[in-house]
């Protein structure tokens, strides 16, 4: 007999090399049709696996990331069954689930395409072998056995990706007559898969070398209930009319260039303004609670990353060091910003007194994204993070923390974000190798994140395996207008970092201590930020963040001198104005610019210039009156007090 744990701490025994599908089953029928995967010791694993010795397990659904991610691992699995019974000869390159979905890069082989049309006909055929309900496979699988297979059927992208794994690790899943490397979790049988939808195609150059092949890469979404894939189209059409890439064009505030790089956006000068007015926004925000402001460069000397840990533990996600003249010499572009401001705080001698020394950047990071997973902003290879580190003593580790859980709270108020989660990210106790530093830090650390949680009522989920490689953190979780969750501020509590660069501050015993480092950010990303806040509003964005917060719109040319006045007077007061003096009438420069969704609209004509006074008119709302030019400016200053008085 085996022990088996439970999340809620029950435990109880089964026999020795018991599944964990027929756990769920001696639980409940129910819960045995719904359950979908399941971490046993903190590995997510296949429910047909046999348990062989006392285990922690918990039992994944739909609900759960863990469950969902092998529904759609396994869909992609099916997807390629098709495509193989489809296309005899395809060859296959990676095919993972995906935050919404999955995908599959293959190589139709010579002269062969797959376009647009073909995506009902695949997906007909998925529909006909998910019927049939073959069951999910697993072999464990020598190197040269493996080798050996995949040779034979020509499949040279398999067989690179065999090469470089290690014998006795290889694993192969077969469902039907598709038989694919992988490591899994699957489901143990297509039969779930009830509801299917391939969204589209993209080319994608296999393991993102723009020097070798472009395969094809395919991508779709499945259910277990066609109501499910019903309801999830009708929000990708709400999505799409918010996406941050078709407002962002619109409103001209960022773009992307192929010469500059993928994943590399240019701000433009309206989407600078809008990122300027929140940096400036945070700024005076930070310099009112003491922070220091402080500025690093974009590079930085190898060894400060080997010294930190990221150039192990980050390296496969950074771009590779540069060399320069100098024989030996290395630097990498800045994966984070924490290794400089350790340097930083190392610079000057620190006292106890001085101590929650707070530091804070607007620091322009660079990671390695794949180029299939760079999405507008939210995805790219060159972000700025509005970064910042307490360094605190360890009786100052909880209010330090509270303090800054009430600056998110904050910001986050003034933005409208008010529908949010916190989750607790612990380590992975079953792969501790990930991390670095002791478990006596690590546990402080974690007592010290739910201490505070709970000392501000948050509503928090703890999630094992999230945490920093350097420590556990606090990441608030953010529900858009149309229902989407985005990991937008976090908080990480860092007893590591400190001890590797060797920070000390001088005790009340005149002795030297080591501080508590605190990492945080509040947008995070200020490219996510942004992209995050042009959907959730539509493009309509508060007053105190609009780059152009009213448009003078003259009902003739003969009233454009007058338009002018009203906007030096509005500049004087800076307030960022333009003139749409167009010969056009004045309802289509009304409706062009309601389509801009600047918030104010300022019509201009002979009665107004007589009076020295604008007709405005408020984005979605039409009228308001008419007010002088001077008490409009006072006004749009009122309205932005109160948008920022929390």
């Amino acid at each position: 007999m085996i022990k088996i744990t439970f999340p809620d701490g029950a435990q109880k025994e089964f026999k020795e090399g018991i599944t964990s599908l027929e756990i769920a089953e001696q639980i409940s029928p129910r819960l045995a049709q719904e359950v979908l995967a399941a971490t046993v010791n903190g590995e997510v694993t296949d429910l047909s696996r046999p348990i062989l010795a006392d285990a922690t397990l918990k039992l994944h659904k739909w609900d759960d990331a863990e469950g969902r991610h092998a529904f759609w691992h396994s869909s992609s699995h099916l997807m390629a069954e098709a495509l193989e019974a489809l296309y005899p000869g395809i060859k296959f390159g990676i095919g993972p689930a995906i935050e919404n979905g999955f995908y599959y890069d293959v190589d139709p082989g010579e002269g062969r395409t797959i376009t647009e049309n073909d995506l009902q006909t695949i997906e007909n055929k998925m529909k006909e072998l998910a019927a049939v309900s073959h069951p999910f496979v697993r072999e464990e699988i020598g190197k040269k056995a493996a080798m050996e297979l995949f040779t034979a059927k020509g499949d040279e992208y398999k067989t690179e990706l065999i090469n470089e794994l290690e014998d006795g690790t290889i694993t192969l899943y077969k469902s039907g007559n598709f038989n694919d490397l992988c490591r899994g979790p699957h489901l143990p049988s297509t039969e779930p898969i009830k509801a299917i939808k391939l969204t589209g195609l993209a080319g994608a150059y296999w393991r993102g070398d723009e020097k070798r092949k472009m395969l094809t890469r395919i991508y779709g979404i499945s259910f277990p209930k066609q109501k499910m894939l019903d309801d999830h189209l009708v929000f990708l059409e709400e999505a799409k009319k918010r996406d941050h890439r078709r407002i962002g064009k619109e409103l001209e505030l960022f773009t992307f260039s192929p010469k500059v790089g993928m994943g590399l956006p240019l701000w433009l000068p309206k989407g600078a303004e809008l990122r300027q007015n929140l940096i400036n926004f945070l700024t005076g925000v930070l310099k009112k609670r003491g922070y220091k402001i402080v500025a690093t460069p974009h590079i930085g000397d190898v060894s400060l990353y080997k010294t930190s840990g990221h150039y192990e533990k980050y390296g496969a996600d950074s771009f590779k060091p540069i060399a320069t003249p100098q024989e030996g010499e290395q630097f990498m572009l800045k994966p984070m910003n924490c290794p400089h401001h350790c340097e930083i705080y190392n610079a000057t001698p620190h006292s106890y007194r001085e101590l929650p020394y707070r530091m804070a950047e607007f620091g322009t990071v660079y990671r390695y994204e794949q180029s299939g997973e760079l999405h507008g902003l939210t995805r790219v290879r060159s972000f700025t993070q509005d970064d910042a580190h307490h360094f605190c003593r360890p009786d100052q580790l909880l209010d330090e923390f509270i303090s800054i859980i009430d600056l998110v709270l904050y910001v986050f108020r003034v933005l409208n974000f008010n529908d949010f989660s916190a989750q607790i990210s612990l380590r992975d106790p079953g792969n501790r190798e990930k991390y670095i530093g002791s478990d006596e830090n690590w546990e402080k650390a974690e007592k010290a994140i739910v201490e505070a949680a709970a000392a501000k009522n948050l509503t928090t989920t703890v999630v094992k395996g999230e945490a920093a490689f350097y420590g556990p953190k606090l990441d608030f979780m953010v529900k858009d207008a149309i229902g989407r969750k985005w990991q937008l501020g976090t908080i990480q509590v860092d007893y590591n970092m400190p001890e590797r660069f060797d920070l000390t501050y001088n005790g009340s015993d005149n002795q030297k201590h080591r501080p508590i480092m605190i990492h945080r950010a509040i947008f995070g990303s200020m490219e996510r930020f942004v992209a995050v806040l042009i959907e959730n509003t539509a493009g309509k964005l508060p007053l105190w963040l609009a780059p152009e917060k009213a448009v003078i719109l003259p009902i003739s040319d003969k009233f454009n001198d007058y338009a002018t006045k009203v906007l030096e007077i509005l500049k004087n007061s800076d307030i960022c104005t333009l003139i749409d003096d167009r010969n056009e009438k004045i309802g289509k420069k009304i409706r062009d610019n309601e389509l801009r969704r600047i918030p104010y609209l300022l019509v201009i004509g002979e009665k107004e210039a007589e009076n020295g006074t604008v007709a405005v008119r408020k984005q979605g709302e039409g009228d308001k009156g008419e007010m002088k030019t001077d008490d409009f400016a006072a006004f749009i200053h009122a309205e932005i007090e109160k948008e920022l008085e929390y």
